[in-house]
């Protein structure tokens, strides 16, 4: 049970003198989420992204034009619209000792502004000075007061992000209603680390940014700002700290047998396992022998073979007697992982399956038994593998590919499926170490640094869509040669419906210069006609593959050595690199072009120079997390990733390893949260929901 001092906070914001069931529903279209309506810690924890500084306040010959200015004028004369041209704006003069101003409002109603701007009557008016006609105007004052609403007014406004309907004086206004509703709370910070990073007291931070003395408070860099996102690190620290402990609490059990499978299948593999290969099978063969839970995660760049590692240790599960599960996020790549490790585990004598779905009737129905009775060793699968009606006999590894798809409770979900299950999660997502540590505190991680022998870099060239002819000669010429092509078309918006459209009309003007041979590939398409089209194309019927960004992920043709990305200046770092990933999957030497639509600004033009300059996915990631912030390394939409609010790793990247750290220290100092600090730290988990913690320590 939530603690009832944090009641006034978690109250619907409707309960709010001045919020009425109107206003509460454009709240709720910004701050609300499914199945709840927008409450007071929403508002409290929508922190303003900027402000307007109304302090300037000189005289009107001193003011500039395009100032905020805030004037002392005395009022001169009305000009309302003449007769007959009600288009015309509705003018004020007014003045002061130095010169005189045009107030200037369109669609002005004459008996509101004379009741607003009394002739002779002394008025503050703040706004932006313009120049026109070579006198000054100020187009639609934001504020015109008297002396009293004056004295009242916020000389520093902050700006919030807003939707319709809602404007950024009154969310500020109800911000100020929700901050007298703010209980007063413990401190739940070490007190040395607070006056040494010189950080407010939570209260009085969300103070300093929701009722702004000045712009400096609602710097990114404020204190007041760094302390409320370094709440956030650590209730999210502390609640990864937590989850893992509860699971190494479960005892583990040795998962690892004598090597003969294992062996078996790399003696099988057509190449040799890379440096960082051998050492994250060692890794993880260490911590399946060890009795505590193995909670790992491999994160290698595309084509560094997480799947080959993955199928190692999944044979060591099966060594020891126990099954394993591979879960992929998606029914194309989830085929895709069955297709190329059956032959490897049947040939070391691992019977697998493949559950997903679309599969129906007798089909799944004798796949579930081979689970439940054991006759099946490993199984791969999308989300259906940890649906109600599957039963395993004795799964003892469960590996997640693509983690930041799948949430924490859905992974939990998954070990939950037998007794002391171990957990390896993959990502070919690069993610800087920061991030790592703040998504994945939970875990050990493992690094596969290097490319398969044998793999050639690609070259990587950037071209303007006015050389389209061009390009379209230079993959008849590569068809030609026995090459197949990738055209990725542009992400139009975030719009399946557009981005489909796009797709399909470059699929069609392509099948005019290529004839029949070129296919199209989209998210909307059945996942058996996406399944039949992937494959035309694996084996050679289809030349060229034009496709949504739904091939980011997985696909596997080595085949294919030529990637055409139109319109790339609207892909991020990171989707641009994981989709030239597809190609450059054999021997051959492979290009990507990155046909993009002038003029460039800095942010595309920077992506581009750096998708020329390096395939290293790391360096990418890092490149990105500078150029964009996290959302676009782990995807903006990804389940998997904490809900962050405040945090901005870009800024804030120096208070993660602390957070982690402190989490680290509470965990051995007080692991159940009663002392006086701990009991203080419930109320910051409850306070940014992250409650799934305080059930585990109640679980025990």
């Amino acid at each position: 049970m939530r603690p009832s001092l944090l009641d006034p906070l978690f109250a619907p914001l409707v309960a709010l003198p001045g919020v009425g069931p109107r206003m509460g529903a454009l709240f709720d279209r910004l701050l609300a989420e499914p199945g709840r309506p927008a409450r007071v810690v929403d508002l409290l924890l929508h922190l303003p992204h900027g402000g307007i500084d109304r302090r300037s306040r000189p005289t009107i010959a001193e003011a500039l034009p395009g100032e905020i200015v805030t004037l002392a004028v005395r009022v001169a004369a009305h000009r309302p619209s003449p007769p007959g041209r009600s288009r015309a704006p509705y003018r004020v003069l007014v003045e002061d000792e130095t010169g005189d101003l045009t107030l200037v409002f369109f669609n002005g109603n004459r008996a509101r502004l004379e009741k607003l701007l009394p002739v002779g009557e002394q008025r503050f008016v703040s706004g932006r000075i313009e120049f026109w006609d070579g006198h000054r105007q100020m187009v639609h004052p934001d504020r015109v007061v008297d002396a009293a609403g004056l004295a009242a007014m916020p000389l520093v406004e902050p700006v919030y992000g807003l939707t319709e309907g809602l404007s950024a004086r009154y969310v500020a206004r109800v911000a100020g209603t929700a901050l007298d509703r703010l209980p007063s709370l413990p401190e739940w910070q070490d007190l040395a680390w607070l006056a040494r990073q010189r950080f407010p007291g939570f209260g009085p931070a969300l103070c300093q940014i929701h009722r702004p003395q000045d712009m400096a408070a609602l710097a990114p860099e404020s204190p007041a700002r760094r302390r409320l996102a370094y709440d956030e690190l650590l209730a999210t620290q502390l609640a990864l700290a937590l989850l893992r402990a509860s699971m190494r609490r479960a005892a583990g059990r040795v998962n690892v047998g004598d090597g003969r499978l294992v062996e078996a299948i790399i003696a099988r593999l057509p190449f040799a396992l890379t440096r960082s290969q051998e050492q994250a099978v060692s890794d993880i063969r260490r911590d399946l022998a060890a009795p505590q839970r193995m909670l790992r995660l491999v994160q290698g760049d595309v084509g560094s073979g997480k799947t080959v590692v993955a199928l190692l240790a999944m044979a060591s599960a099966v060594e020891a007697g126990r099954q394993a599960a591979m879960m992929a996020p998606t029914e194309i790549l989830a085929r895709q992982h069955h297709e190329r490790l059956a032959p490897l585990a049947e040939a070391a004598g691992i019977k697998i399956g493949l559950l997903t779905g679309r599969d129906k009737g007798a089909e799944r129905a004798r796949t579930l038994e081979a689970l439940a009775d054991g006759r099946l060793q490993l199984v791969v699968g999308t989300h259906a593998l940890f649906q109600e009606g599957v039963a395993f006999k004795d799964l003892g590894l469960a590996v997640v590919d693509e983690q930041h798809r799948f949430g924490v409770h859905q992974r939990l979900a998954l070990g939950a499926k037998g007794a002391a299950v171990d957990l390896l999660v993959m990502t070919a997502t690069p993610i800087p170490r920061t991030l790592v540590l703040t998504y994945f505190g939970d875990m050990d991680v493992s690094l596969l640094t290097e490319k398969p022998a044998g793999r050639q870099p690609i070259v990587t060239r950037a071209m303007p869509l006015e050389r389209l002819d061009e390009v379209v000669g230079a993959v008849r010429r590569a068809i030609g040669a026995g090459a197949r092509v990738y055209w990725i078309c542009p992400l139009v918006e975030e719009s399946e419906t557009l981005d489909v459209a796009a797709a399909e009309e470059r699929h069609a003007a392509l099948r005019q210069v290529f004839g029949e041979r070129v296919g199209l590939l989209h998210g909307k398409m059945t996942g058996r006609d996406k399944d039949a089209v992937m494959g035309a194309f694996a084996g050679g019927d289809l030349d060229v593959l034009v496709a949504t960004t739904v091939v980011e992920v997985g696909v596997d043709v080595p085949e294919a050595t030529v990637m055409v990305i139109e319109h790339a200046e609207r892909f991020g770092l990171a989707q641009l690199h994981q989709l030239r990933g597809r190609i450059g999957r054999g021997a051959a030497a492979s290009t990507c072009l990155l046909l993009y639509k002038g003029p460039l600004g800095p942010v595309a033009e920077a992506r581009l120079r750096i998708m020329r300059e390096t395939d290293d996915g790391f360096r990418i990631a890092e490149e990105d997390l500078r150029l964009r912030g996290e959302g676009e390394i782990l995807g903006t939409r990804q389940s998997g990733a904490p809900d962050f609010r405040l945090v901005r790793a870009e800024i804030d990247g120096d208070l993660i390893a602390a957070a982690r750290d402190d989490a680290r220290l509470i965990m051995e100092q007080d692991p159940t949260l009663t002392g006086e600090r701990g009991k203080a730290l419930r109320l910051l988990l409850y306070l940014f929901e992250r409650d799934e913690a305080i059930r585990l320590l109640r679980a025990g």
